[in-house]
């Protein structure tokens, strides 16, 4: 399954149970400014996050309590914001420390409720016929040790292990041909690297920037809208002399399969990193000090990335009666836009206006045995880039500088069990937060410090020349040779 861009935590969680894009529904990032409010949305920030002016469009468990259908929401990023006209019957508050087992629990303690056809009923704790859960732990893991990790293969283990359970759970209760499991994911993982940083100062004069929203891509609001232009063509110059990250400007060059342009909550410029590669401040980490020290970065995984690439997609499987299909069998590739009518669908209820085109029954396109759905091979680690020298002498670049850069129903109760996103490692590592940078300066420059910038930029040049020089002869002395490189 794709995701939607970009391929990070909130807006995808929102997008699965709208079927909307995120400049539809609103919640176009983890973190994001929002000008009709003046305001920054930060999503570890629940206090100030979860308010009901952020987030547009009906959720799932909306659409399903205003059509007769009691849902049950355990720890879904955004349940807890109070959307809407009707809240679900249960809602639990997000616990990123409870343990895998409880949440299997929680799930069937909930199908264990009594229905409104059971002499044990109770009005005020009906059993849920849609339940939604959230698993953080092969995010985090994935953040915290990268993955392909060994530590994630074992965290990937103990969730199939707790879905083994849940499964045991349905089949001792009878419930088997009667409840329908959905699992998804919001996104994927690449691995991050050192030699995969670009020092945003390096590229951008910051004093120039208003706001610095978005991670791992960087959304920069000008203080002054008539630098957007003079400010983007900088950014392009140095997308094209380095390597690891594009530039587009939200109102025209845009890609249009990102539906990432139809909101003021977009900022105006976008730097996009490529695949595996992070953008950092140096209050984040001065990257030619780091490399310097053999410092490792921090998250060693990273998603947010162009949601078409492979190491981004997410999962979907389904299992039950509403899924009638052979065992094994495989779709196509479809955006998780989707998902809110699939799982409408399996409930017998209308879905609100949306996105999404697909309708149940799935058309399967074959087995996932006859092989002919696997990725591609060669989508592992990113390639370690070359590192390229760079400079330029700029309004919007004050210094000459290297650049190393290079996301009937009501007897049937439904079971949705979803499988992504966000822990307190997240907001420490994967999306610090940004700097508001204002401090009243012009931009100009006088031919006086262009000049001096010349002149850093040359004594740069010499110190990289001597660098390279040092490295051939320790080649030489290490081949046990007596030549010498001269200047």
């Amino acid at each position: 399954m794709t995701p939607s861009f970009p391929s990070v935590t909130f807006p995808n969680h929102f997008t699965l149970v709208t079927g909307l894009y995120p400049e539809s529904h609103g919640v176009v990032g983890n973190s994001f400014w929002a000008p009709e409010f003046l305001e920054t949305f930060y999503y570890h920030d629940s206090a100030h996050s979860m308010q009901p002016k952020w987030w547009s469009g009906e959720p799932l468990w909306e659409t399903a309590e205003l059509q007769g259908v009691r849902s049950a929401i355990h720890m879904w990023p955004g349940s807890e914001a109070h959307i809407g006209e009707i809240e679900p019957t249960y809602v639990d508050v997000y616990n990123g420390s409870e343990v895998l087992s409880a949440k299997v629990d929680r799930v069937l303690g909930l199908l264990d409720l009594a229905g409104p056809k059971d002499v044990a009923y109770l009005a005020s704790r009906p059993r849920p016929q849609l339940i939604a859960a959230y698993v953080p732990d092969v995010d985090a893991d994935g953040h915290r040790y990268g993955p392909n990790s060994t530590e994630i293969r074992d965290t990937i283990e103990s969730v199939d292990m707790m879905l083994a359970s849940l499964f045991e759970g349905l089949e001792q209760r009878n419930l088997t041909d009667i409840v329908n499991v959905v699992i998804v994911s919001d996104h994927g993982m690449a691995t991050t690297s050192i030699d995969r940083l670009i020092q945003l100062e390096n590229l951008i004069d910051l004093d120039l920037i208003d706001h610095i929203e978005g991670w791992p891509n960087y959304g920069l609001r000008p203080k002054a809208s008539v630098d957007l232009h003079a400010m983007y063509n900088v950014l392009l110059l140095q997308s094209q002399m380095t390597e690891g990250f594009d530039v587009y400007l939200r109102d025209e060059n845009m890609p249009e399969r990102y539906h990432f342009s139809q909101n003021e909550r977009i900022a105006p410029i976008w730097i996009m990193p490529h695949t595996g590669w992070a953008i950092v401040t140096r209050a984040d980490m001065d990257v030619e000090e780091a490399k310097k020290k053999g410092e490792v970065f921090h998250p060693r995984g990273v998603h947010g990335y162009d949601n078409d690439h492979p190491l981004m997609r997410a999962i979907f499987m389904a299992k039950g009666p509403a899924f009638p299909h052979e065992p094994g069998s495989r779709l196509d590739a479809f955006q998780n836009t989707e998902v809110y009518n699939i799982v409408c669908d399996s409930l017998g209820i209308e879905p609100r206006p949306n996105n999404g085109t697909m309708r149940l029954p799935l058309k399967p396109v074959g087995l996932h045995s006859d092989g002919k759905g696997s990725p591609p091979e060669d989508y592992d680690d990113p390639p370690k880039p070359q590192t390229m020298p760079s400079a330029a002498t700029n309004p919007f670049f004050p210094e000459a500088t290297s650049f190393t850069g290079s996301i009937d129903t009501t007897s049937s109760p439904t079971t949705v069990t979803f499988d992504s996103e966000p822990t307190a490692l997240e907001s420490t590592a994967a999306a610090p937060s940004r700097p508001v940078v204002n401090d009243g300066g012009s931009g100009n420059h006088t031919a006086e410090e262009d000049a001096k910038a010349a002149a850093q930029w040359w004594a740069w040049a010499q110190d990289e020349y001597r660098g390279f020089e040092d490295w051939v002869k320790g080649l030489l002395d290490k081949a046990g040779k007596n030549e010498t490189v001269s200047q």
